[in-house]
């Protein structure tokens, strides 16, 4: 099949991006490496290779930590770092994008090994050898403006100075080295692997404490698979129902009233499923046809989230205990409460016995809810 004009331009400029390091240990010097990387490639795909050498005096950490470590260091970074133990050098990486059908390949590099890279690509493009075969209509190396993390005296916090503060165990100097976002407990575990592929004794006890910046719960939780496609979200600036259509490394693309928009993490929340109480009252009123106020309209609820305060009497009974419900009455008198609400709250609305007092109704010191005030402007007090 003839392939068509516009499908063979795309073939013709496809191009990957790259860059290829030791990375023992991963530094904020790499970082500034990757944000080139990936500034640089633009809309195109970028790739992070790790090298595979291991001793105790310049590479202490295994490949496979090293991989586990970077990518917890830079999770904006994480998708594009590889782990693929075939890849040992820089000419096995080319010859693996040739085979994949990348047309061009451009490598970042530290500033100090542009011109060695350069040279090394293009000698062998084109030409069969021990590596294999890559034959790139255009190989390009550019400089990541800085220094190889890497190289010994590198400016800054280098991968040297890194290891040296491990061996001295001095985790204070070794942590200067790491992103501000990463956690203490992940700090000290790269720390630690950096000793013991030193042959020294893991540390413990910590005595200079640093405390480094903690990641943000929802960034964490979304490395750890938060917000799928599919998934309701909340947009917190416009209180709007949307859903996930697409993660990106820091934001979410999701749809509303048949809009798409990009939205960073901290601008959603979750919309958690409540299968109790007010909100399966409500889902069962929708689908029962009731009416309900429309956005913009008086008494239309400004966010879902509709948890509160719980009883610490009993917040560890099954279902939401909120706090307000059971204002001035004894443990036994809130137990029989909920045992109540329980009971009579799956009876159908047209039912008498549905609406039977609960105990301590007669001297519970209540008042309607903000939840209740919500579910009435929404849908009438009958």
């Amino acid at each position: 099949m003839i392939p068509s004009f516009k499908k063979f331009l795309v073939e013709e400029e496809k191009v990957v991006y790259f860059t290829f390091g030791r990375m023992n240990p991963p530094t904020i010097g790499h970082e500034k490496v990757l944000n080139k990387l990936s500034s640089a490639s633009k809309s195109n795909p970028y790739r992070v290779y790790l090298s595979q050498s291991q001793d105790a005096k310049k590479n202490p950490l295994s490949y496979n930590s090293k991989v586990k470590h970077s990518r917890k260091m830079f999770p904006k970074h994480a998708r594009s770092i590889m782990l693929d133990k075939k890849l040992k050098n820089v000419f096995d990486i080319a010859t693996k994008l040739y085979d994949e059908g990348f047309k061009k390949i451009v490598m970042v590099a530290g500033s100090d090994r542009v011109n060695e890279f350069d040279i090394l690509l293009n000698k062998y493009n084109g030409k069969k050898g021990k590596h294999g075969f890559y034959n790139f209509q255009n190989v390009d190396v550019v400089s990541a403006g800085e220094r190889d993390p890497d190289a010994d005296g590198a400016s800054g916090m280098s991968a040297t100075k890194m290891r040296k503060a491990a061996s001295d165990n001095d985790f204070p100097m070794f942590a200067q080295g790491l992103p501000k976002a990463i956690k203490n407990n992940d700090a000290k575990s790269i720390y630690n692997d950096v000793r013991k592929g030193m042959g020294l004794k893991e540390q413990k006890e910590f005595k200079n404490h640093v405390q480094l910046d903690s990641v943000s719960d929802v960034r964490e939780s979304f490395v750890e698979g938060m917000f799928q496609a599919g998934d309701q979200v909340v947009i917190k600036e416009t209180d709007m129902i949307a859903t996930v259509v697409r993660r990106g490394s820091n934001y979410l693309i999701v749809e509303s009233n048949g809009q798409q928009m990009r939205k960073w993490l901290e601008a959603v929340e979750m919309v958690e499923p409540m299968d109790e109480g007010l909100w399966a009252n409500i889902r069962a009123r929708r689908a029962a046809g009731k009416p309900k106020k429309k956005p913009g309209q008086k008494g239309y609820p400004k966010t879902l989230d509709i948890e509160a305060k719980q009883d610490p009497d009993i917040k560890d009974r099954k279902g939401a205990q909120p706090a307000g419900y059971h204002t001035g009455l004894s443990k036994s008198t809130k137990i029989k409460r909920d045992a109540h609400f329980k009971k009579y709250g799956k009876k159908p609305d047209d039912q008498d016995s549905a609406y039977k007092p609960a105990p301590g109704d007669a001297t519970a010191k209540t008042k309607p809810s903000k939840h209740t005030k919500k579910f009435k402007a929404m849908f009438g007090d009958d």
